[in-house]
């Protein structure tokens, strides 16, 4: 059985889930969620930008699986932020995956009307269409700043976390205010070579273990949330089995080398990384 996570409220979150993102066709995604739900995972991370919902809602229906035994988690794209904007995209996203509530909703980028979707969001949640609500990718003193002004605390913050970017600090201060730290990017998406790096392929081949499962239990031992990714079921099923070995301190510490203490995927300070991601408006009926 995986680990669970408890959420500040009290809600059960599977500390190994599976994410969607960067998956290029309605039946990859869907195919692939199938995969993920029939090897074991039963968090599934999905977002309203991945453009991908309705594919893991016909996922979700045709498993079997109970809807209260899985952890559907979606977000928020920075196009729909606002009080009233988010309410109409919270039900727009449980009409594309066909669901009556959401276990986690998030809000993507830490930009635009960040309170007055919170707000919305903390409605939603009262209501019950949201089991747990959190925030992705926003900065611990951006974080605080919500924590002291609004009534429900964040409970999730979904960050790029992997062996090049571990970003120790800003974790342990997420676990210090009880905000789950979960882990996008945990394969750096391939780059750097991190798959046939020296140092993680030393600690796979004393357990006999990949360097994919290493990296995931290295995440796994400090306490964070991962969803990996892939469209490959071999690969699916080996991210899924991490909980028959335990890395040593030294081996933790040997990770921790890796560390660049920058990110590998651009920089949120940047004006023009704002910009970007602004001017991002999505058609998430395209596909």
């Amino acid at each position: 059985m995986k680990k669970i996570m408890e959420l500040s409220n009290g809600i059960s979150m599977p500390q190994l889930g599976f994410g969607v993102f960067q998956i290029p066709t309605h039946e990859d995604a869907k195919k692939a969620t199938l995969q993920a739900i029939k090897a074991g995972y039963r968090l599934i991370d999905t977002a309203a930008a991945y453009m991908n919902e309705r594919a893991v809602g016909e996922a979700i229906k045709e498993s079997g699986v109970p809807r209260e035994d899985l952890f559907i988690t979606t977000k928020l794209w920075v196009q729909d932020m606002g009080y009233e904007a988010t309410q109409k995209a919270i039900d727009h996203s449980l009409a594309r995956l066909d669901l009556d509530y959401l276990d986690l909703y998030l809000i993507h980028q830490p930009l635009n009307d960040v309170y007055g979707s919170w707000r919305a969001m903390e409605d939603a949640y009262d209501a019950g269409k949201l089991k747990a609500i959190g925030v992705a990718n926003f900065e611990n003193d951006r974080l605080q700043d919500l924590m002291i002004n609004n009534r429900i605390k964040p409970m999730v913050n979904q960050i790029e976390l992997h062996p090049f970017h571990a970003q120790f600090k800003r974790v342990q201060w997420l676990q210090k205010q009880g905000i789950v730290a979960e882990a996008w990017g945990p394969f750096a998406e391939g780059k750097q070579q991190i798959f046939s790096n020296p140092i993680i392929k030393k600690i796979a081949q004393s357990h006999e273990k990949t360097t994919g499962q290493v990296i995931l239990r290295w995440l796994t031992q400090r306490g964070i949330v991962v969803i990996p990714k892939s469209v490959h079921e071999e690969r699916i099923v080996e991210n899924f089995a991490i909980t028959d070995f335990e890395l040593t301190a030294l081996e933790m510490d040997m990770m921790s080398t890796l560390d660049q203490k920058q990110s590998l995927f651009g920089d949120m300070h940047d004006p023009e990384t704002v910009v970007t991601l602004e001017k991002m408006h999505l058609d998430y009926d395209e596909r």
